[in-house]
């Protein structure tokens, strides 16, 4: 098991006025090479648990560990940790900082103490999985397209060699095709290299698309975990705070309440494209 979280909470500016119960008793068991999908209004909860699972917040109670081994125990290298769980922030610009491409994704395997022949075989590696060629390793990342940087961010984290990597909104602001590039790649990565992965997104469809588990966070809660199809299915319920299920969703109940006797489990679009070959006989 990768990651297991018992009974975790963690209370923004506990005893000020401006308190708040950001993360009220999350239970929750991700297992290696899951490929998981978080979603939840805006503020429910979803950044602060992922800033969580690497240790760059410390939970107000509870516990959380990492294969096996609980991260609060005294002792524990939180450094190690974070090579281990890669957190890939929603703002490619709060993790860019170098004079250029290339040493910005040299940064993470040089200060895990590699060889200089090991960061820089590394960060070839990184940018080749993101699709990003020598033409861009002496190229400023402030000068590059919002899709670059979120390729050179992910790089940075990819260089070293996460076990699980944690997606924070990685697709918002770009273009459909920029979206499904990234996510794709993301994808592939989970694939070959059997790579656990978390993706917080907005976006149903593409939750629907690449995960195969979803959670469902509500006020700090979870609400939810299960399956997509089984998620989507309580669309009314995702509504009333404040989600969606994938547009497809509504389209699959508004053709069954006009009496067509189509599978109410569809959630992509290609499923409901096989579903209507299947009853027009073809």
């Amino acid at each position: 098991m990768a990651i297991k979280v018992e009974h975790l909470n963690y209370i923004y500016g506990q005893g000020t006025a401006f308190e708040q119960h950001a993360l009220k008793d999350v239970n929750l068991e991700i297992e290696d090479g899951e490929f998981v999908g978080l979603i939840g209004h805006t503020g429910s909860g979803k950044s602060t648990l992922i800033q969580h699972l690497n240790g760059l917040l410390k939970a107000t109670g509870g516990s959380i560990y990492y294969k096996g081994k609980n991260i609060y125990e005294e002792g524990y290298d939180m450094r190690a940790l974070r090579s281990h769980v890669g957190l890939v922030f929603q703002y490619p610009e709060h993790q860019l900082f170098e004079i250029d491409v290339f040493t910005d994704v040299c940064f993470g395997p040089k200060n895990q103490g590699l060889s200089r022949e090991e960061v820089e075989s590394r960060a070839k590696e990184a940018l080749a999985m993101v699709g990003l060629d020598e033409s861009f390793y002496k190229q400023s990342p402030f000068e590059l397209s919002g899709g670059q940087k979120r390729r050179v961010a992910i790089a940075g984290v990819l260089a070293m060699k996460p076990d699980v990597l944690i997606l924070d909104e990685p697709t918002a602001g770009l273009d459909p095709k920029g979206r499904d590039e990234i996510l794709d790649q993301i994808e592939q990565l989970h694939r070959e290299r059997n790579m656990t992965i978390i993706l917080v997104s907005h976006s149903m469809e593409d939750i629907a698309r690449y995960v195969d588990r979803i959670l469902v966070m509500k006020q700090g809660e979870k609400v939810f975990d299960d399956t997509p199809k089984e998620v989507f299915k309580h669309y009314k319920e995702l509504e009333a705070i404040g989600l969606a299920a994938p547009r497809i969703t509504y389209v699959i109940h508004t053709l069954r309440e006009h009496g067509v006797p189509i599978d109410n489990n569809i959630t992509t679009i290609e499923e409901a494209r096989d579903e209507i070959l299947r009853l027009l006989g073809k």
